[in-house]
Formats: C-alpha cells, sequence, structure tokens
C-alpha cells in the first residue's frame, strides 16, 4: 500500500533544455508527451534559444517526461537539460505558449 501512495504524490518539475531544440517540433512533441503521460503544465521557446518546460503530475510520469526531454524529438540536438523541483501548483491541462 506504500509504494501506491507514493507514485501518486503530485510533483512539479521546471525544466530549461538547451541545444537545437527550436524549430524542430520540440514544443508540439513535448504537448503530445505529455498529454499521453497525464501530465498538466506549459513549454515554451525562450528568446535566447532554450525550451522551457513545466511539468505536474505524479511523480513518476514527470521524471519519464524530464527523461523524455534529453533526448526530444528526431531532429532536436539536446545539449543540457536542467531541472528545478519546485511546490505544485494545480496547473490543469497542458498548453505550448507562444508570444
Amino acid at each position: 500500500m506504500e509504494h501506491q501512495s507514493k507514485s501518486l504524490e503530485m510533483t512539479r518539475a521546471h525544466v530549461f533544455i538547451s541545444g537545437k531544440v527550436q524549430g524542430v517540433g520540440y514544443r508540439f512533441y513535448t504537448l503530445e508527451k505529455a498529454l499521453k503521460m497525464s501530465v498538466n503544465g506549459t513549454v515554451k521557446n525562450l528568446s535566447d534559444g532554450r525550451v522551457e518546460a513545466i511539468f505536474e503530475g505524479s511523480k513518476e510520469s514527470v521524471e519519464k517526461m524530464i527523461k523524455w526531454c534529453e533526448q526530444g524529438p528526431t531532429y532536436a540536438v539536446v545539449k543540457d537539460v536542467k531541472v528545478e523541483y519546485e511546490k505544485p501548483e494545480g496547473i490543469k491541462g497542458f498548453e505550448i505558449i507562444r508570444y
């Protein structure tokens, strides 16, 4: 029983992905993957060429999303993924933020 409650524990990761991550469908594929994994949050391009994402969901699902970010979609070349864990804010749904 202990293990089950652990996996339902909500977590929030603030993720910054750098490398060749813009213009390769990174945000779209992140959205698609997050919806499949039942992870809530946002993803957006930053003016410095990085992609910023916020993932909220079960610890297991969020960890899988971070692992996916290290690879990204087919044409992405990920150099670095920085993760900061924060207190979940209860985001609902997942969206691409465009300026």
